[in-house]
């Protein structure tokens, strides 16, 4: 069974964000990283890059496949976390702490609503 705290928000394609304030911390879930296997490259977006809800911001490949990582949000970028570009495996040993991706300031947040809560992604992913 995958870890899903409570808390957060998650995406249908398996994204999760924690809201602080007016910004918030994307990652990918638990259950995104064991599908993937072993992380070996992140690519992140530039600091200051403004993004619309499902732009593609970052590409997660592993050891099996590339996926893209999308905004849930409107907002622009305000840190990316430069670790990954060393270890990208903190998101298999981390992914809701260590392995976090980016930072965002939220512009608009009108799709909040569309995301869905712990026991919500649970169903999402069959669990």
């Amino acid at each position: 069974m995958s870890e899903v705290p409570e808390g957060l928000h998650y995406t249908k394609e398996h994204e999760w964000i924690r809201i602080d304030g007016d910004e918030f911390v994307l990652g990918i879930t638990d259950h995104a990283q064991h599908a993937l296997t072993d992380i070996v490259y992140v690519e992140l977006p530039e600091v200051g890059q403004s993004c619309v809800v499902m732009d593609e911001i970052a590409i997660v490949e592993s050891v099996k496949s590339a996926s893209p990582i999308f905004a849930p949000l409107v907002g622009d970028i305000i840190a990316i976390n430069e670790a990954l570009e060393d270890t990208p495996e903190l998101i298999n040993q981390d992914p809701y702490g260590e392995g976090w991706m980016v930072k965002m300031s939220i512009a608009d947040s009108t799709n909040l609503p569309s995301l869905l809560d712990a026991a919500q992604y649970k169903a999402e992913i069959g669990e």
